[in-house]
């Protein structure tokens, strides 16, 4: 078992992908320990010689700031305020992301200036460490005054309550305390308020979506250089001086990898009849491009956000001040989210244009890619559902962040509903997945009308690989199965993680064994 200490070096998407994978555990660095004491200790000292109220520490909550607790109950107020909170609805939350969450809130803890005790981020590692991971719901955060809702249920077991999932059972954590050894942490105060402002829901769907999203991105340009092989395109409009005189990066490196991609290929060296390619095969570089570097400043804006003190008040014990201010406020979160969406709907978008120009009958390959048209209807009803896929995507990316409802008696008076612009990224990476995949079932069935002329030798190995799992289509079958094992290929292909740039190529043939249920993986 390898360890990860917790410590001011920055969380890189790298580590993180490190930490999951390899389920390293967690151990807080003497540092961190001793400034996580430092600043507890400052708070209690100030507490006892401080006559002006502070907020969320002595005085309620929100629009009930101005009422002041008696010390006697500051401890019942931050438990009452966990529990009042934890009024989640809709689906779970994954339990990777909430493992993401458990992960991003000891971090921001971590640095010294939220004030909680030692106790309750060690009780948040061994949580983490032991894989005691509370349900969470999708829905209830407006994404500012942090992600108070998820947060709450996130933060419920360090109480004894609320549910968990643990060893593949669902647990009451009353219930799961004495099997754990385990007693309530007493909360002492701002500490609940600690643990209920911040980021991390929004932060942890962002972080997984943005490790997804760099994979998906590697396998748009193989399965549409594998489609623009198939499709008999032309390989001019990937040359780099075309690129170089509109020198996006991502743009340049697209084009750059396509032509790796197609190097060699007896398909694309023969002579063309026809001068151009629709624009789904010709303006790859230019579209997945700049779904990159869009996707790219995701990333910088979610590494950012992962590696910050995101609750309030902030507590600043050497400059003796204790402020608050608005760090749990989503809207860079938001923004970055709701352009992460856009960007993966339009991979989808564009994937779905070239499944459709496959099944078209052109450039010698037969109508809906069946030797027998008519008598067999082939891959004409998988375009249907990619584009059923694409259009609800493109409803899921009407942003969110231009929202915002008033809460909390008006105190609260804009918000930035980046939770909703988390969970509807979510969708849309969820079906890219399927059009994708529709888009590689397509693909490798054209390729085969090819023969025996060959593409490149990287992209035989790739088709090759996947012949494995989903065969040719001799005549009509059942579908769904057919794109339910295409879907797990594409979850499951390694593809290695590419150090926080999404462009490097390094393409593994080896599968994850796919021992997911088929019939519930579209």
């Amino acid at each position: 078992m390898t360890t990860h200490y917790i410590s001011n070096e920055e969380l890189s998407f790298e580590i993180i992908a490190k930490i999951l994978d390899q389920k390293q555990h967690l151990v807080l660095s003497e540092d961190s320990k001793n400034r996580i004491t430092k600043c507890r200790d400052y708070l209690d000292h100030k507490m006892e010689t401080q006559q002006e109220p502070i907020y969320g520490i002595n005085t309620g909550f929100g629009s009930l700031y101005n009422i002041s607790i008696n010390k006697s109950d500051l401890s019942k107020l931050q438990e009452n305020l966990m529990m009042s909170h934890a009024c989640g609805i809709g689906d779970e939350v994954p339990k990777i992301i909430v493992k993401i969450m458990l992960l991003l809130k000891i971090q921001s803890l971590s640095y010294g200036h939220s004030g909680v005790q030692l106790d309750t981020v060690e009780r948040l590692i061994q949580m983490f460490n032991l894989e005691v991971l509370p349900i969470v719901y999708q829905q209830g955060s407006l994404g500012a005054s942090g992600d108070l809702a998820p947060l709450a249920h996130l933060s419920l077991p360090l109480i004894g309550k609320g549910k968990v999932h643990y060893k593949g059972q669902r647990y009451e954590m009353s219930e799961l305390m004495n099997e754990l050894g385990w007693k309530p942490i007493s909360m002492q105060s701002k500490e609940g308020l600690a643990l209920l402002n911040g980021t991390q829901f929004m932060s942890a769907y962002g972080v997984y979506l943005v490790l997804r999203s760099f994979k998906l991105m590697e396998l748009s340009d193989i399965i549409g250089a594998v489609s623009l092989d198939a499709f008999d395109g032309r390989i001019e409009p990937f040359h780099d001086a075309v690129h170089q005189v509109r020198p996006h990066k991502g743009q340049i490196a697209t084009a750059k990898r396509m032509r790796q991609l197609l190097a060699n290929s007896e398909l694309i060296k023969r002579h063309k009849q026809h001068v151009q390619d629709p624009y789904s095969f010709r303006c790859i570089p230019q579209v997945h491009g700049a779904s990159k570097d869009s996707i790219n400043y995701v990333a910088s804006v979610i590494k950012t956000e992962i590696n910050s003190v995101t609750d309030n008040p902030t507590v600043f014990p050497d400059e003796d001040l204790i402020i608050s201010a608005g760090n749990f406020h989503g809207q860079p979160l938001a923004l970055a989210l709701d352009a992460l969406s856009i960007a993966l709907a339009e991979i989808g978008n564009i994937s779905e244009r070239r499944t459709y120009q496959l099944i078209k009958g052109l450039r010698g390959l037969p109508s809906f890619l069946v030797a027998k048209p008519g008598l067999n209807s082939g891959f004409m009803i998988p375009q249907y559902a990619a584009a059923s896929l694409v259009s609800l995507n493109k409803q899921y990316a009407s942003p969110s962040s231009v929202d915002s409802i008033e809460s909390s008696q008006g105190q609260e008076d804009h918000v930035s509903m980046g939770a909703n612009a988390a969970t509807k990224a979510h969708k849309i990476l969820h079906n890219l997945e399927r059009i994708l995949a529709i888009e590689l079932m397509n693909a490798a069935q054209a390729l085969e009308f090819r023969r025996p002329l060959k593409s490149s030798p990287i992209l035989e190995n790739f088709v090759a690989e996947y012949r494995k799992h989903v065969s040719f289509v001799e005549n009509d079958k059942i579908m769904q199965p057919e794109i339910a094992k295409s879907v797990l290929f594409i979850e499951n292909v390694e593809l290695r993680l590419p150090n926080n740039e999404i462009f490097k190529f390094d393409f593994k043939t080896d599968l994850n064994p796919m021992n997911r249920d088929l019939e519930n993986n579209i």
